[in-house]
């Protein structure tokens, strides 16, 4: 190539791969595979050993990793988080050997797993964990704490008090955990996390702890960076030593570390490790070699950016080349249309596969996969089969383009894609692929409360074919009950009982039943409040609806589309003939200790459930609000509030604890 050439080339895989860094480490949401972001990374190396001269000082391969979030404070690491130096065969890190080997004579290496998660520095001052934070650019991080004190395999206390310890370690997403999230972000409509290592790295850096805690993360620790403790003769010599101790002291550390002479022995290792990648519980992308002796190590010394004395050896991502012999599309729990590609049956990562999801119309559009296409698949976190994209120059011509139905395949009631999202929906309450769901949300206890009526329930009262929706729930009798299985006549008569007194659930309790799109409990209240009666708010105008505090855009179109719909005014015509939803709402309370005050509810009470101490504010006059803001009066706040008491705090708002709000309210009497 001419110069100019090689400079053009050069600058165009810098912007690539500072678009796709940035998707990667600050977003954590990719668009290409890891495979295809390292061809680029090497191909520019290349250039840049090749061409000196052209190489940009800003390039990324003079980077660790992301950059820092302003999302979270800023931490310098006492001892910087580099990276590795990257090889794809034997060839390569046999090589890596040989050189190594040549200034400094055989090596004793330990090889371990590369766990495919986000690093992190963990601090701990007398055996106490006090600070942890990501690896950022390598120099600076986020404090992410917090949420590390949430992951269960993270010692809070170790089982030694070093006064100051610092280790590395990385925060995954076991496989099961990745899936089920998986199937619960495609159920609600929302676009599917592309690898376990990408949950986890959203996960570790939600505002919000709890939702990170309900992430179910996990952490593995690979390395001893910084050291002191009161007795002389505790040290180390070796990096197999120091990972003993480590789990001596309550940390996981690599279930698989072989210590070797000799890089042929290590690849042996590498390649029993890549035979086991498909029946492990999470994610690896590679393995690790490092120099075992750590006095060896300071002679071998390190570049700017990695050590010389390790290599991480990178598994090729494993696919296979088979027939997209057809699109077919569920209907998932929550409405949610998902179209699944037939495939002619391929073994892949340990099983065969005959099916693969495509997530939503667009992930099929922007691949420009077709109905016939070869295609190639592969299994996200070694666990969910999809379809990676087409192979175009196989095509035949006899290859069909496809589009997501005007109607739900399993009521046939029209279709709807909202403004912004991928998601294809039906709206039918009433629609069989959605009933268990819908049923179960609808007696549930901040719902119409209907005790006996559960999950398992509902779905022993649909395999009898004794309900079809909501309304038939009104006409059962306890002769249908007691034939079924797990029905006494004791039990049928109290559940019959219960749906009775169901109909007496106040307005915004049914509203919230109907399980209309973006309308929560605390939604439901203010609209039974503002609008009095059912048949009221069912004439409602967006207008209209987004002139009730706290209700958006989408919450309001979202009320207008459910009460437009035929299956909706039919079902509500049934429910009212039974009695149901006639109930017109409460006002709240004019005077009271909080009248006027609105109140934000954030972490775990002492004794009060969130639903209860939102229903004494309201009981007591106030106003209990989901979210923190200028107009907020006071803040009752438990354990673990997360964001909320942050913000609070910066708006000077009072924050109280449970004892002191109840406290208020026993002044009123």
């Amino acid at each position: 190539m001419e110069q100019e050439q090689v400079k053009r080339e050069m600058e165009r895989l810098e912007r690539e791969l500072e678009k796709h860094a940035r998707l990667y480490y600050e977003l954590d949401a990719p668009v290409i595979e890891d495979s295809e972001y390292d061809r680029m990374f090497e191909a520019l190396k290349r250039l840049e050993a090749e061409y000196p001269e052209l190489a940009s000082p800003t390039s990324p391969t003079h980077r660790v990793g992301g950059r820092v979030s302003q999302r979270f404070e800023k931490v310098r690491h006492s001892v910087p988080m580099g990276s590795l130096t990257d090889v794809f065969n034997e060839e390569e890190l046999l090589a890596f050997g040989a050189k190594l080997e040549e200034e400094f004579g055989p090596c004793e290496y330990v090889t371990e797993m590369k766990i495919d998660g986000l690093s992190v520095s963990l601090e701990y001052e007398h055996g106490v964990f006090v600070r942890g934070a990501t690896r950022g650019d390598g120099i600076f991080g986020e404090d992410v704490t917090q949420n590390l004190r949430t992951i269960r395999s993270l010692p809070l206390k170790l089982k030694d008090s070093a006064s100051q310890l610092i280790v590395r370690g990385e925060v995954y997403m076991p496989k099961q955990v990745f899936a089920a999230l998986n199937m619960s972000r495609e159920e609600q409509g929302r676009t599917p996390f592309a690898n376990p290592r990408n949950a986890a790295a959203g996960s570790l850096r939600q505002l919000d702890s709890s939702l990170c805690a309900a992430r179910k993360l996990e952490l593995f620790v690979f390395n001893l960076q910084e050291y002191e403790h009161d007795d002389p003769a505790r040290r180390f010599s070796t990096h197999a030593e120091t990972l003993e101790y480590l789990n001596s002291c309550g940390f996981t550390v690599s279930p698989v570390r072989e210590t070797a002479v000799g890089m042929e022995r290590a690849a042996e290792t590498i390649r029993r490790i890549g035979e086991m990648r498909t029946s492990l519980g999470y994610d690896i992308d590679g393995a690790v070699v490092k120099v075992n002796d750590l006095s060896l190590r300071k002679a071998i010394g390190e570049t700017a950016s990695v050590p010389k004395w390790a290599v991480a050896f990178k598994y090729p991502p494993e696919t296979a080349e088979t027939t997209l012999t057809d699109i077919v599309v569920q209907v998932g729990r929550t409405g949610v249309l998902t179209p699944k590609a037939l495939l002619n049956p391929v073994r892949v990562a340990g099983s065969t596969v005959s099916q693969a999801t495509l997530h939503n119309e667009d992930y099929i559009a922007s691949r420009g996969i077709r109905i016939g296409d070869r295609v190639l698949v592969r299994k996200a976190g070694d666990i969910i089969p999809e379809v990676i994209g087409p192979l175009p120059d196989k095509r035949n011509g006899s290859e069909r383009e496809f589009s997501m139905p005007a109607v739900c395949p399993s009521c046939g009631e029209p279709v709807t894609r909202e403004e912004g999202e991928a998601a294809v929906r039906c709206g039918n309450a009433s629609c069989p692929a959605q009933l268990e769901r819908t049923l179960t949300h609808f007696a549930s206890r901040d719902a119409m409360n209907i005790e006996g009526l559960g999950e398992s329930t509902v779905r022993t009262l649909l395999n009898a074919g004794l309900i079809h929706d909501a309304a038939d729930l009104y006409s059962l009798k306890t002769a249908d009950l007691a034939p079924l299985e797990g029905f006494a006549e004791k039990s049928a008569s109290n559940l019959i009982a219960s749906i009775e007194r169901s109909k007496a659930a106040p307005l915004s309790k049914f509203l919230y039943a109907l399980g209309i799109r973006h309308i929560g409990e605390k939604t439901a209240e203010l609209l039974a409040e503002s609008f009095g009666s059912l048949d009221t708010l069912a004439q409602a105008t967006e207008e209209q609806l987004c002139a009730v505090d706290e209700v958006g855009p989408e919450s309001a179109a979202a009320v207008v589309s459910f009460f437009a719909r035929g299956s909706t005014a039919r079902l509500l015509e049934r429910l009212n003939a039974a009695g149901v939803g006639l109930t017109t709402a409460e006002k709240r309370a004019s005077g009271g200790a909080l009248a006027g005050k609105t109140v934000v509810v954030t972490g775990t009470l002492p004794t009060l459930s969130r639903s209860g101490a939102e229903a004494l504010i309201r009981a007591h006059g106030g106003k209990a609000a989901g979210s923190v803001s200028k107009k907020t009066s006071l803040v009752l706040c438990g354990e673990n509030p997360g964001s909320k008491l942050t913000k609070a705090n910066e708006l000077g708002i009072p924050v109280v604890d449970e004892s002191a709000f109840l406290a208020m309210l026993e002044r009123e009497k």
